[in-house]
């Protein structure tokens, strides 16, 4: 075939496309089938190729909304605002607030709006917007003391269902805002990706991707055996064997061409429901979901490519006569050899790194790492057929049903096989991907410091006297659900005084007031009663404290000091002695993980009214069993400063770019499972299909449709098992060698449970999807001929 000319190509072809839509129901059945397969396959690639678009475009609206800090603009004009960001939530579901005072007519609209609201008033998202309207949101309107008055549009929000509001606080001024601005929008330079993360990035492409391609192969061979014997009616008419193959490539390539217009349908049709679905808590923009250009190009070249292809390889061992398909009895035995070969080849690619990749690297070596995974994986692919037939041919014996399926597996055993060759590759790498995320899970997971057992939530308020603080703390105190309290009233004392030589300020040191209880979560305290004062040091050999010498020379027992700072402070400097049998002790660490270094207090020994700009500073302990505790404390804090930070404690924390490398990662893995399920559906239907004379013929002599039933279900099991246990050892192997790589150790071998559990239920879903149709194809028309 390698002398005919593009002209007889383009000839056979053509007639071979005119025939899988004009050849008669079962020619278009077939081809739709195929169609649909393949469009399964292309809108998963382009949806796969538009998530780095849709989470860069996340950072981009993040940085556009926020207010220019690129320069300072220290004094008031037409055209500046004070802001400040009120970082919430509610329920878990995060909340955000950007709070603005303009300070002129000229101050600019926040992007998403087409005004600053009028004070007191509110513009929300549509998302909070619907959420303030219905019963579950009732707590959360208690919250926010301002009138909605609009909504924000698209340039403001990073995603359909952010919860946000921008509101007009007169309240603002220079003494609790977070800057003055001219404008919004801002960028912050790009910083390289750490090799770790940009592994895990590599590796998981190409599990994500290599299923799709998979199944676009599978999809591109539905109905073969049905086609083959229609196509002996060319050879009758007096084609040749070249022709004959040429036209039937032609008709996969019909069916590969109407799949890219199924796939780009089904893209834009997913595309407009991107902000309706969120998959770990990421949703987007039908405008942000834009595929990566060069692999969509890729797409539209290799997947019409691939069918003509597949067709021809598909078609190598098969003699298409004028009076019938001939096939040899007993189908040639599959080599192992070069199957063998291309694992060996995907592990002399990855031997060379191991050990290579440091935590300090930017770079790796994307190549040769994604080249010898994708080899790995497609040399299991490769070998799955080899291990089904090998398998299936020593089993024998049991009831009907597994006969039946038995063998069906004998006489076809490929056909099983491709269709659960995109299980093995999305299993193989789901577990190598799990053994990668549990080892660098660890490099990227820190230790907060935070003591959850003490307290789960922390707040700090601005008050205006230290009874007000004390107040303040009393009233959260208070709070349905909350069962303690670490309650302190901050300020700081100075050493009065002129500056002493090579000094810049005046010596500073923290002072808080609270009860004896309270002191006790700051310092190892040896007795404690209302009078007593406490002069806070460093545990010997701690390196966090380096400002802790200035409690040594401000607050020493019996020492005289300011109450304000003396280069800001004009008139009589207010001046408190330090009690004279105030003890030295040693501070512990808090529930949120610091240290505290300075005077600690009780009320009797200082008059809290005294203290310049107090604060409340207050950590609370919930009762579980009351599951709004937590927002009815933010509501109380919000309440009284509306300007307070509520912070939840934590044990530990993750690296955001890790996290964003994760979900990303979740989504397409999520969505490549579906395609699997998908894949392996439509293949299952195509050959009930193809097999429905024999089903009908089965029926009408006696045999019962449970039995056959029965016969599906182990159709679809032997495959899948000896596919996940192939997936099972590929995926430890490889996730070993990845590990090897960064000098990482194994932490679970475990890992691959998920995904065998995954396996059974996708042997469930499919038997159960495909009942329908086995039953209707084993009606008595099915024996009908012409």
């Amino acid at each position: 075939m390698g002398g005919v000319s593009p002209g007889t190509w383009g000839r056979d072809l053509t007639l071979g496309a005119r025939f899988a839509v004009t050849g008669g129901r079962s020619g278009l059945l077939r081809t739709l089938l195929t169609a649909a397969g393949v469009g399964f396959g292309v809108a998963l690639l382009l949806l796969a190729s538009s998530l780095p678009s849709m989470l860069f475009q996340r950072e981009v609206r993040e940085a556009a909304r926020a207010a220019d800090a690129s320069h300072e603009v220290t004094s008031p004009r037409p055209d500046t605002f004070l802001h400040y960001t009120q970082h919430s939530s509610f329920r878990g579901a995060g909340l955000t607030g950007l709070l603005l005072k303009p300070e002129g007519p000229k101050a600019p609209a926040p992007p998403g709006t087409t005004g600053v609201p009028a004070e007191g008033e509110m513009l929300v998202s549509p998302a909070l917007g619907e959420l303030l309207d219905s019963p579950e949101g009732a707590l959360l309107k208690e919250r926010l003391p301002y009138k909605a008055v609009g909504t924000i549009g698209e340039a403001g929000l990073i995603g359909p269902n952010e919860l946000r509001y921008v509101a007009h606080a007169g309240f603002l001024t220079t003494d609790n805002y977070d800057g003055r601005a001219e404008r919004y929008g801002w960028s912050v330079p790009e910083e390289p990706m750490n090799a770790f993360l940009l592994l895990l990035v590599v590796i998981a492409y190409v599990v994500l991707l290599l299923p799709v391609l998979v199944f676009i192969a599978t999809a591109a061979r539905f109905g073969g055996e049905q086609r083959d014997r229609r196509l002996a009616a060319l050879r009758l008419v007096g084609a040749d064997n070249g022709t004959t193959r040429r036209i039937a490539a032609g008709e996969s390539l019909a069916g590969a061409l109407l799949g890219l217009a199924v796939g780009a349908g089904l893209f834009l049709v997913a595309r407009q429901f991107a902000g309706a679905v969120e998959i770990w808590d990421v949703n987007a923009f039908p405008s942000d979901v834009v595929p990566h250009t060069a692999l969509a190009l890729l797409v539209l070249a290799v997947v019409p490519v691939a069918s003509v292809v597949v067709t021809l390889f598909a078609l190598r061992g098969v003699a298409i006569e004028p009076l019938g398909v001939v096939r040899t009895a007993t189908p040639r035995r599959r080599r192992l050899w070069w199957r063998l070969l291309i694992l060996a080849a995907g592990a002399a690619l990855l031997a060379p790194t191991i050990g290579g990749i440091r935590m300090d690297d930017d770079a790796i070596d994307t190549v040769t790492i994604g080249g010898g995974t994708v080899l790995v994986l497609i040399g299991l692919t490769g070998l799955l057929p080899w291990l089904v037939e090998s398998a299936v041919k020593r089993l024998s014996g049991g009831p009907v049903s597994w006969q039946l399926a038995v063998r069906r597996l004998q006489l076809s055993s490929g056909t099983a096989a491709r269709a659960v060759s995109g299980i093995v590759v999305a299993a193989a790498g789901a577990i190598a991907l799990q053994m990668l995320f549990q080892a660098m899970e660890r490099d990227f997971t820190s230790s907060t410091g935070h003591d959850t057992t003490r307290a789960q939530l922390e707040t700090s308020l601005d008050a205006r006297t230290g009874d007000e603080a004390r107040r303040t703390i009393d009233r959260l105190a208070a709070v349905d659900g909350v069962t303690g309290t670490i309650g302190t009233t901050t300020s700081h004392v100075f050493r009065p005084g002129p500056l002493e030589p090579g000094e810049d300020f005046a010596p500073i040191t923290p002072l808080a007031v609270g009860d004896c209880a309270s002191l006790r979560e700051f310092a190892t305290l040896p007795s404690c009663a209302d009078g007593d004062a406490f002069v806070v040091l460093p545990p010997k050999g701690a390196t966090d404290a380096p400002d802790a010498g200035w409690v040594r020379k401000t607050a020493r027992a019996g020492a005289q000091v300011a109450l304000r700072d003396p280069e800001e402070h004009e008139g009589a400097m207010p001046l408190w002695r330090v009690p004279a049998d105030a003890r030295t002790v040693t501070s512990r660490t808090d529930p949120a993980g610091l240290h505290f270094y300075g005077l600690l207090t009780t009320p009797g020994a200082i008059d809290a009214a005294r203290l310049d700009a107090p604060q409340a500073e207050v950590m609370v302990r919930f009762d579980p069993a009351v599951p709004d505790a937590p927002e009815l404390v933010r509501n109380a804090a919000l309440a009284i400063d509306p300007t307070a930070t509520v912070r939840g404690l934590s044990d530990t924390e993750q690296s955001s770019r890790f996290l964003s490398v994760r979900t990303g990662i979740l989504v397409g893995s999520t969505l490549t499972m579906l395609l699997v399920a998908a894949s392996l559906l439509v293949a299952t239907l195509e050959q009930l299909r193809d097999r429905k004379r024999l089903l009908s013929s089965l029926v009408a002599f006696g045999t019962r449709r449970s039995t056959l039933s029965c016969s599906v279900l182990w159709q679809t099991a032997v495959p899948i098992a000896v596919g996940l246990a192939l997936a099972v050892a590929g995926g430890i192997g490889l996730g070993s060698v990845l590990l090897a790589m960064t000098d990482q150790r194994v932490h679970d071998w475990w890992v691959f449970l998920p995904v065998v559990g995954i396996g059974v239920a996708l042997i469930a879903a499919v038997t159960l999807l495909s009942l329908p149709l086995l039953w209707r194809l084993m009606r008595a028309d099915g024996l009908r001929t012409e």
